[in-house]
């Protein structure tokens, strides 16, 4: 019988729904009594991303050379065989066998098979994981569905994930009731394409209906957060939570990737620009303190200088704060992996602009904040400083120590161009 106190390594790469799935993996790992392993939980969504887990895997296999390396995630999920081909990892299971005990239970009982990897594309439900909580963390990342309908061009990650899947609201609730009796603060709701939630469920519930719900079943959860959100999927439910529900965060990271209506039907996106501006000026209208963060390609085959310059006014058109800026990585097997492809200097110059963009954007942001109130989630504390996100989630460091977990509030007596100073 394996020993429940034995504890697994585990390593994640990419976005916050494997943060989610480590957390479900950690704990299979552990009830199957797994401390000799590595696991390490992949992307795919960039060629880097790629590179920097093969790289991990090889620097895990030097560092503990008599573990047991287990690969998983979207890029072993996408590609199996050339993950297989790897010396360095003893076992490779799918996004799908990741999520389930008895594959762990398998690998305890040393009967499984090196490779693991079952066809995403014919999986039609998911399941609420519980956990208990998060190893060091005050905030929570919660799955409440997988997959995606959609098909961007330049997206590989449906087929890691496969098509869109709910998890019914009771679930959800379960799980988040469960992590605030053990301590969170913060529930971040999470998945491939949130936005997309209960198409599949009885009722075709909304991401907005999930919410309202999750907030009046659990009234001791003080934060709820979500992650990225298509502008074109935002439901008349969600918007008037943002208006009216003060422990719905005033923050919302946007899935735009584009500025230009040229490229973003080359995109396949769902949305043009002027979707984007009206959506974030009548959500601002809703709630003047929102803060808006996206997420942009930088040099998307047969992007013009012009169109550039269109995603790159797309930041102030849409007072965006927080920028994550990727410059276009061609992934094989989809359709922008064959389109006319810039020169990879010019992929990162624009990107560099972009950044530099955001980080003014963010600089004036956090300045403006300078004498006013906030309200920060301690997430540590040390040396006589607390160091968290406020409910915009702008990094704050507190002047004095405060207990991890407690919610304070404090005044920003100044700023860097990085985060907020308070006391």
């Amino acid at each position: 019988m394996p020993e429940s106190n034995s504890t697994a390594k585990l390593i994640t790469f990419g976005c916050r729904l494997n943060a989610f799935e480590t957390e479900v993996m950690r704990g299979h790992a552990t009830a199957a009594g797994l401390g000799d392993a590595v696991i390490v939980n992949t992307c795919a969504v960039t060629a880097e991303a790629e590179r920097q887990a093969r790289q991990a895997i090889r620097k895990a296999r030097r560092e503990n050379p008599g573990a047991r390396i287990i690969a998983t995630g979207c890029a072993v999920q996408i590609a199996p065989d050339r993950y297989a081909a790897m010396p360095e990892i003893d076992h490779l299971i799918g996004n799908e066998e990741k999520l389930k005990a008895e594959s762990f239970f398998a690998l305890a009982g040393r009967d499984a098979p090196r490779v693991a990897v079952a066809d995403i594309m014919g999986v039609k439900e998911t399941a609420g994981h519980l956990i208990s909580g998060y190893a060091e963390r005050t905030r929570a990342f919660v799955e409440v569905q997988q997959g995606c309908d959609h098909r961007c061009t330049f997206c590989i990650i449906p087929y890691g994930r496969g098509n869109n899947r709910s998890v019914p609201m009771g679930e959800v609730v379960a799980q988040v009731r469960t992590l605030v009796e053990n301590g969170v603060k913060e529930v971040v709701l999470t998945g491939v394409d949130i936005t997309g939630y209960g198409g599949d469920l009885p009722g075709q519930p909304s991401l907005g209906q999930l919410c309202r719900r999750l907030l009046a079943l659990v009234p001791g959860l003080p934060r709820l957060r979500l992650s990225s959100i298509d502008v074109v999927e935002v439901d008349a439910d969600l918007e008037r939570l943002i208006a009216e529900e003060p422990r719905l965060m005033p923050h919302l990271h946007l899935s735009l990737q584009a500025g230009d209506d040229m490229i973003l039907k080359r995109m396949k996106r769902r949305h043009l620009r002027d979707d984007a501006i009206r959506f974030c000026r009548e959500i601002r209208a809703l709630r003047p303190d929102i803060v808006f963060g996206a997420d942009l390609i930088a040099g998307f085959p047969t992007e013009t200088e012009a169109m550039f310059a269109n995603s790159l006014a797309l930041v102030e058109e849409c007072g965006l704060t927080f920028l994550h800026v990727f410059p276009f990585s061609a992934r094989v097997g989809t359709p922008a992996a064959r389109m006319p492809q810039l020169a990879g200097p010019v992929r990162k110059e624009r990107a560099a602009r972009l950044r530099a963009a955001g980080q003014q954007a963010l600089g004036r942001y956090l300045a403006s904040r300078i004498g006013a109130e906030t309200r920060l989630l301690v997430e540590r504390s040390e040396d006589g400083e607390a160091f968290g996100h406020n409910d915009h989630f702008a990094p704050v460091r507190l002047k004095g120590s405060a207990p991890q977990g407690a919610i304070v509030d404090a005044r920003v007596t100044a700023a860097t161009e990085e985060l907020l100073i308070a006391a």
